[in-house]
């Protein structure tokens, strides 16, 4: 009776943090504005293939049905999935930016169900034996993976990165989590069906945004590592040639469309080439030290939840990092055997992220830091006894033995209060500045402004504007982007010609940033040299600001 009781209390929690989380996730779901990542990688393709506009397919590689070529790829490296599942939220309730973060919230919804089983099903088969344990029933809840799903529904970046969800890609969070969960369960029972699941998530994993090799590949050698020590020992799952074919074949599913787009276009395998020593961006992949450390700051900083400043300010919980630290570090020398492996695995993880093709962007730790507030729980909940059927077998040991779990979740307690503060801090500075930058609301107006006053092809003269206007206005207003994506840091030779051409045309509406949210610098420089040895005029037609004032998008016009 103690022991269902106990499992009733988890359940309970569990239901209660998943509440918690669905209410800061998606409250003023509008907000911050839209950003152009959210709308390149999901909304833009769905909006599309819901209304019957031309498909936009990245790089023009797709299947083609009827005359329309459906994308297979909306990166070089992030597979189409989010358009896809994206489409039945839009086509229920619309094209808008709530009805997209429909999906994103979701998934953060998935993610935290898939924590709690992956922590739940590893320390359930820890603290059962060392080996395989053949059982095929589900592992119990776990105070350890009830503290994880706490933990994550009132942190501020798992929140807010969750409702913003193509932005960071989320759908690799479900995928990995969904990878760890039955990786450990194979180990655990055995199952085929197991092991066949964790090559099918794996290979989807990899195909939703390659980063997530960042967790798959060290996942892989551990669980290779790990079942050779078993089999040395005589208590290894069984794995015959079919199940590893089926497992082959598994991985692999997910990955044809990637295989297939970059047999056309060799985009992936040129963006990886061609960043082994500087990144598109400029970093230098070869400082393998200043690389490691930016990454080690930002894993700091996504506990503390201070980078979302584009919110409208910045709320920091300084503890968190210290309550990380201390608890994985008591876990660890008191139950290592449960806290090394997953601990191991973060540190993978953190070398293999500090090589980009872009850039060190902190949203790239979207991936890892629910990672790290599972084994956070999972080192507390290694100090707790194994709880047994009644309250009078369980052995607590002396006064001594709790008083690091006295601390321990005092600790826990303490970070969970300041993170769920900072959550409702965040919101309130958002309601006030509709988001800053990129994600700043302006553009919604702009994307009014021009469709409704029949600018239907603006020239789109620096990035971040173009998908997100097209989403916003449902295709009826389609900017042409001449910046040039292939040189970021500044304009090549051929942009001054470029921009000459459509001068030519007085009617011609061109789109900037203002200076200070320029992106590709030197193009506005351009615009206006280039249009003054043509003896013309640009005159500044129209500016969208942030609801503080600041000044984000203009419209320019050229006149003799």
């Amino acid at each position: 009776m103690f022991f269902a009781q106990h499992m009733n209390m988890h359940r309970i929690g569990l239901l209660l943090a998943l509440a918690i989380f669905l209410a800061l996730a998606f409250h003023q779901p509008g907000l911050p504005g839209l950003h152009y990542d959210e709308a390149r990688e999901a909304g833009l393709n769905a909006m599309e293939i819901l209304t019957g506009a031309p498909i936009t397919a990245f790089r023009g590689v797709g299947v083609t049905l009827g005359g329309r070529t459906f994308p297979l790829m909306v990166q070089d490296y992030i597979g189409a999935l989010n358009v896809y599942l994206a489409l039945p939220f839009l086509a229920v309730s619309g094209v808008g930016v709530p009805n997209l973060r429909i999906l994103s919230v979701l998934c953060g919804l998935l993610v935290l169900l898939l924590v709690e089983r992956s922590v739940s099903e590893w320390v359930a088969w820890r603290r059962s034996d060392s080996g395989f344990a053949g059982k095929t029933v589900a592992a119990p809840m776990s105070t350890a993976g009830l503290v994880a799903v706490a933990l994550l529904a009132v942190s501020p970046s798992f929140v807010f990165w969750s409702r913003q969800g193509v932005f960071v890609t989320n759908l690799t969070q479900v995928f990995v989590f969904l990878c760890l969960w039955q990786v450990v369960r194979w180990l655990r029972s055995g199952q085929p069906g197991a092991l066949i699941i964790t090559a099918l998530a794996a290979g989807a994993a990899l195909y939703a945004k390659l980063l997530a090799i960042w967790v798959i590949a060290p996942l892989a050698l551990l669980t290779l590592w790990g079942w050779a020590l078993l089999r040395r020992q005589g208590n290894a799952p069984p794995v015959t040639p079919y199940i590893l074919l089926a497992a082959a074949a598994a991985f692999a599913a997910p990955l044809l469309p990637f295989f297939w787009f970059n047999l056309q276009t060799g985009g992936a395998f040129a963006s990886i080439g061609g960043s082994l020593e500087q990144s598109y961006y400029g970093v230098d992949n070869l400082a393998i030290g200043a690389n490691l450390l930016t990454r080690l700051g930002q894993l700091v900083q996504v506990l503390r939840g201070d980078h979302l400043w584009y919110l409208g300010a910045s709320f920091a919980n300084v503890l968190a990092p210290w309550v990380a630290s201390i608890v994985v570090a008591i876990g660890a020398v008191r139950a290592p055997r449960i806290v090394l492996p997953p601990l191991t695995l973060l540190g993978g993880a953190v070398l293999l992220s500090i090589f980009t093709v872009s850039d060190l962007f902190i949203t790239h730790y979207a991936l890892l830091q629910p990672l790290v507030l599972a084994i956070t729980a999972i080192a507390a909940g290694a100090l707790l006894p194994a709880p047994t059927a009644t309250p009078a077998t369980r052995v607590y040991g002396d006064s001594k033995a709790w008083a690091p779990l006295l601390l321990v979740a005092a600790l826990l307690v303490a970070a969970f209060t300041i993170d769920l503060s900072n959550s409702l801090a965040y919101h309130r500075a958002l309601a006030q500045s509709g988001g800053l930058a990129d994600h700043s609301d302006a553009s919604y107006h702009l994307a009014y402004y021009l469709r409704y006053n029949g600018m239907g092809a603006p020239i789109a003269l620096d990035w971040g504007i173009d998908a997100t206007v097209r989403y916003l206005s449902e295709g009826a207003v389609t900017p042409i982007e001449i910046f040039g994506y292939a040189s970021p840091l500044a304009p090549d030779e051929a942009f001054a010609a470029q921009v000459a051409s459509f001068l030519a045309n007085p009617d011609n509406v061109y789109l900037l940033h203002s200076e200070q949210a320029t992106v590709f610098k030197g193009r506005a420089e351009v615009f206006h040299s280039t249009a003054a040895a043509l003896g013309l005029t640009p005159r500044l037609e129209q500016t969208f600001a942030q609801r503080d004032g600041v000044p984000l998008y203009e419209i320019w016009k050229v006149y003799p």
